[in-house]
C-alpha cells in the first residue's frame, strides 16, 4: 500500500462513518460498465463542496488492491450487483490529489517532475520483477515498460486536476506543459483500464475543441448519466430533513436550485452543515471562489452588472454556454464569465431553455456580499426600498408605487443602461427583490391567455397575499398596459388561484417618468 499507487482505503471509511453519510456508490456502476472500453475516460467537472473528493475516495476504496474494504461497503447500492464483487479491490490504482503538489505558486515551475518522481518512486517498490532499464524518469515511459513487460494495467484517479488553471491563470507555458503531460499520460496508452478525473472546470479547450479530447465530460451543462451521483438528490435531502427535525420547504428555500440535467440538486456540505448546526444561513464563506465571484462582478463586463441585478430579482438571464475557454481568464463575452460562475457553483443551467440564474437564498446572499462596496451602493439601497414598495402594491397605491421604482431606478442608473424595455423590467424586479419572501420566483413571459404576460408573482403555499400581474410599457400608458392585460386575457391562466389577483400596469418615458396603476380582478 502506496501513497500514490494502490492507497488505502482510510479516507473513505472516514465518510462512511461521519454522522451523516449518503450513498453516492450508484457512481461505481457506472465505472464498471465503462471499464478496459472506449468510453474509459471521464472527467467530472462540479463546484467545490460537492462530493466530488468523497467519490474519488469511494472509487480508491473500491479498486485499491492496497486495501480490503468489502465491510465499507455492506448495505451501500452497489453491493447489490452483480459486477460488485469481480472489481472489489481487484485493479491496480494511482491516485494523485494534484492540489498537494501546487500549495504555492513556487511549486508551478517543478509540480509535474515532483509527481513523476513519487509515482515512479513507488511504481517501482510495487513491482520488484520489473525491468527499470531504459525506462527513463519520464511517467508515461515507465508505465509503458510496466504494461509491456507485465501486462498489468491500472486505473487513475485524479482529484483537482483543474487547480493549476486556478493558480497560474496567466501562465500560458505552464498550461500548456500540463495538458501536455495529461494527454501523453492518457491518450492512446494501453495500460489505461480506467482515468477518472475530477475539478471545478471542464477540460480547457482552444478553440472549439477540447485540449484533451479522449476524455468524456460530465459538468454542471452536461451531467450524463451519473448527475446524481454528485450533490444530494430531492428525496436524499428530505430523509436527512426528517432524520434531523429540520423544515424542509425552509431547507428548499435556502439550498435547492441546482439544474443539473432533470435533477435538482442540494449542495451537500451546506445541507450537512444545516443538519449539524440546525441554523439556516450561508455556509459558502471561506470558499477560494469567493474572491472570484467579487472580481468577476465588479468588472461589469459586457453589461454583467445588470445581469446580476436582474438575476437577484428572481429573473433569468439567456447565455450562449458554447464559447467558454474552460479557465479562468478568456472572456470575450458577458456569456463567458456566467459560464465560469455556472462552473463555479454561484449560477444554475436550464438546458431546456439555456437561460442561468441564481440557484438559491444561500448564493443570493452571496451575491450581495460580493456586491457590498463601491459601484454597487445604489443597489443595496434599491433592496432596502423593495419591502415598502412590496407594501405599496398590496394597498392599490399605485402613485406609490411609481415613486419607489423612480427612486430605484435612480439608485442603479450607474449599473443599468437605461434605455429601453428590458431594463425596465430589471428595474421592476429589484423593485419587487422582496418578493421572494412571500412568492416564488417571478414567471417572465408567461404564455397566458392570447399572448405573454411580462412578469407574474405567484404566492407561496400557505401564504395570504394576492397574486401580481405585471405588465410593462415604453413610451405607452399605465392604463394602455391594464387594458392589455384583460384584452388578451392573461389573468385566464391563474384564475384557478383562489386569492386575489391584482392588475399592475408600469410605464416609462422620458417626459412623464414612471407612472403605475394597480387594479384587482375581479373573476366573473
Amino acid at each position: 500500500m502506496g501513497i500514490y499507487v494502490n492507497p488505502g482505503n482510510t479516507a473513505f471509511e472516514e465518510a462512511v462513518n461521519s454522522m451523516i453519510y449518503v450513498d453516492k456508490s450508484k457512481l461505481i456502476s457506472y465505472t464498471n460498465r465503462v471499464l478496459k472500453t472506449k468510453q474509459k475516460n471521464l472527467c467530472v467537472s462540479r463546484p467545490r463542496r460537492f462530493g466530488k473528493s468523497m467519490a474519488a475516495d469511494m472509487l480508491v476504496a473500491y479498486y485499491s488492491k492496497g486495501c480490503d474494504s468489502k465491510g465499507l461497503f455492506a448495505g451501500l447500492d452497489i453491493e447489490g450487483e452483480d459486477s460488485f464483487p469481480i472489481h472489489l479491490n481487484q485493479h491496480d490504482v494511482i491516485r494523485v490529489d494534484v492540489q498537494r503538489f501546487l500549495e504555492t505558486k513556487r511549486d508551478l515551475d517543478t509540480f509535474i517532475k515532483e509527481m513523476e518522481s513519487r509515482i515512479i518512486s513507488e511504481l517501482v517498490k510495487e513491482f520488484p520483477g520489473w525491468n527499470e532499464s531504459g525506462a527513463g524518469d519520464r511517467l508515461r515511459d515507465v508505465l509503458d515498460q510496466i504494461f509491456n513487460q507485465t501486462k498489468t494495467g491500472f486505473i487513475f484517479i485524479i482529484d483537482e486536476w483543474d487547480c493549476v488553471f486556478r493558480m497560474a491563470k496567466d501562465r500560458q507555458e505552464i498550461q500548456k506543459d500540463y495538458l501536455d503531460f495529461l494527454r501523453g499520460i492518457f491518450k492512446g496508452a494501453e495500460y489505461v483500464e480506467l482515468a477518472y478525473m475530477t475539478g471545478i472546470l471542464p477540460i480547457k479547450k482552444y478553440g472549439e475543441h477540447s485540449a484533451i479530447n479522449v476524455f468524456k465530460e460530465f459538468s454542471m451543462l452536461n451531467p450524463g448519466k451519473i448527475a446524481e451521483c454528485f450533490g444530494f438528490t430531492e428525496s436524499e435531502v428530505i430523509g436527512l430533513c426528517e432524520e434531523h427535525f429540520v423544515d424542509y420547504q425552509e431547507t428548499r428555500k435556502w439550498y435547492d436550485g441546482y439544474l443539473v440535467g432533470n435533477l435538482h440538486i442540494y449542495n451537500p456540505q451546506a445541507v450537512i452543515e444545516l443538519m449539524d448546526n440546525g441554523d439556516f444561513q450561508s455556509y459558502w464563506i471561506g470558499t477560494e471562489t469567493y474572491e472570484a465571484l467579487k472580481i468577476y462582478i465588479d468588472m461589469d463586463f459586457d453589461g454583467l452588472g445588470q445581469a446580476v441585478m436582474e438575476m437577484l430579482g428572481g429573473g433569468r438571464c439567456k447565455i450562449n454556454t458554447r464559447k467558454f475557454q474552460n479557465d479562468m481568464t478568456t472572456f470575450r463575452t458577458k456569456d463567458d464569465v456566467l459560464t465560469l460562475l455556472i462552473h463555479l457553483g454561484y449560477l444554475t443551467y436550464d438546458r431546456k431553455t439555456s437561460e442561468t440564474f441564481i440557484p438559491n437564498q444561500e448564493i443570493s446572499q452571496e451575491f450581495l456580499n460580493a456586491a457590498d462596496g463601491p459601484g454597487w451602493t445604489g443597489l443595496i439601497q434599491a433592496l432596502e426600498r423593495s419591502e415598502g414598495l412590496l407594501q405599496s402594491t398590496w394597498k392599490l397605491d399605485g402613485d406609490a408605487v411609481a415613486t419607489g421604482i423612480a427612486v430605484i431606478h435612480g439608485e442603479t442608473a450607474s449599473i443599468l443602461k437605461y434605455n429601453n424595455e428590458n431594463s425596465l423590467t430589471c428595474t421592476v424586479l429589484m423593485a419587487y427583490y422582496s418578493a421572494k419572501i412571500y412568492y416564488m420566483n417571478p414567471v417572465m413571459e408567461m404564455l397566458a391567455g392570447k399572448g405573454f404576460a411580462d412578469i407574474v408573482y405567484l404566492p407561496k403555499r400557505n401564504v395570504d397575499k394576492p397574486a401580481l400581474l405585471v405588465e410593462l410599457k415604453w413610451k405607452g400608458s399605465p392604463e394602455g398596459a391594464i387594458a392589455q392585460i384583460k384584452e388578451r386575457k392573461y389573468m385566464s391562466w391563474i384564475e384557478g388561484y383562489t386569492g386575489k389577483i391584482l392588475l399592475v400596469g408600469i410605464n416609462y418615458n422620458e417626459d412623464k417618468g414612471h407612472e403605475c396603476v394597480i387594479e384587482e380582478y375581479v373573476i366573473e
